[in-house]
């Protein structure tokens, strides 16, 4: 049943699950998709956990702790994630402890409504690192211009960051930009550069969503014919981007150091359109160093009948600027779909984290204690 996942990983792939919640901690679930499936990370982000909570089981007994301490809202969301979250890291830690800590990592995200605001998102990510306390915990940054140089201070202060909603590859550039800047950063405090590490979130499905609706618009058989290829050729030029960077001179004085690279890890690796594969973007993103997160369907797919032929990244560049030139040419502009997208996920994401907030507090509510 893994066959396709053991080749995954042997290319290079690491394979880490795009979901989390108690009952999958609590019930071995985890640990079994660790043992059988070759998974060896979990990512969160707020909509993983507003589903998890709002529909899940195993809250209840602490959600009437923090109802019977009186705790805020906000307080109450961040020991319930950051719970899951520790418990998780547990689970991975030899994962971590094998891979001298380069997998078996958990991600876990700050809020979502400090996106543009530098120094808020600063003081979150060191709250966070400090409250789940764990050397295997990456902490989700967006990649908002405010974000960058938080990437930057969190990175210089040793702290361990997955930089996530990544869709433009310029974008991705400064991204990889910041990550340098924080390692540089943190040679000078004389930190121990071989414990940072570091994933770039490149969202893949997205792209093909918002770029195969305007080429439906245009409606020509060129335009047809070029749905389905815009989302893998832009992760590829992605993936150019890093070789470029990660074999630069300044990346070379900081590998003498100790420094580690920074992974391009695939996100939004669910099929939205049901015409395509549902391996898609994971048998056509395979590369080495890189991760791909998949949510459980996509996981279980590839696992089914995946087609893992070896690495399908580089040696493509040339066709995938070819085929982002070619929408280009239709009128559809690159810098309007990806600052879109990143304006919609910061929006979701901060939707999903205020529903969360809502239903969290009508649950405290419904189980406080009642007064003698």
């Amino acid at each position: 049943m893994t066959d396709a996942l053991k080749r995954l990983s042997d290319e290079g792939v690491a394979i880490w699950l795009d979901d989390l919640s108690r009952k999958r901690i609590t019930s071995g679930n985890l640990a079994e998709l660790i043992d059988q499936s070759h998974v060896v990370g979990v990512t969160t982000n707020p909509a993983i956990f507003q589903k998890a909570i709002s529909g899940g089981e195993g809250y209840e007994q602490q959600l009437t702790d923090l109802a019977t301490r009186k705790v805020t809202v906000e307080e109450a969301l961040r020991m319930i994630t950051t719970a899951d979250v520790r418990d998780a890291a547990d689970i991975l830690r030899p994962v971590y402890d094998r891979t001298d800590g380069q997998d078996g990592r958990v991600s876990i995200e700050v809020d979502p409504r400090l996106a543009h605001n530098t120094p808020a998102t600063i003081a979150e990510a060191k709250q966070l690192a400090w409250l789940v306390d764990r050397p295997n915990t990456l902490i989700k940054i967006p990649a908002t211009k405010a974000g960058l140089p938080a990437i930057t201070e969190v990175i210089g202060k040793g702290i361990s960051v997955n930089v996530t909603l990544i869709f433009s590859l310029e974008r991705y550039r400064e991204v990889m930009d910041a990550y340098l800047a924080g390692l540089e950063k943190a040679k000078a405090a004389g930190l121990d550069l071989s414990l940072i590490h570091s994933v770039a979130s490149f969202f893949v499905s997205r792209v093909d969503s918002e770029i195969d609706k305007r080429l439906d618009a245009v409606g020509t058989d060129e335009a047809k014919a070029l749905k389905g290829k815009a989302a893998l050729a832009n992760a590829r030029l992605a993936y150019e981007a890093y070789e470029e960077v990660f074999s630069s001179d300044r990346w070379t004085a900081l590998e003498r150091a100790g420094a580690n690279k920074q992974r391009a890890l695939w996100a939004s690796t669910g099929v939205k359109d049901p015409a395509y594969k549902d391996t898609l973007y994971v048998d056509d993103l395979v590369a080495p160093n890189t991760v791909n997160t998949m949510p459980e369907a996509t996981l279980e797919a590839t696992a089914d009948h995946g087609r893992i032929t070896g690495d399908t990244v580089r040696g493509t560049y040339e066709q995938a600027r070819a085929e982002l030139d070619a929408v280009a040419k239709l009128g559809i502009s690159y810098d309007d779909v990806v600052q879109l997208l990143e304006d919609e996920g910061v929006e979701k994401f901060e939707a999903s984290w205020n529903d969360l907030l809502k239903s969290t507090e009508a649950e405290l509510q419904r189980l406080a204690p009642t007064e003698a």
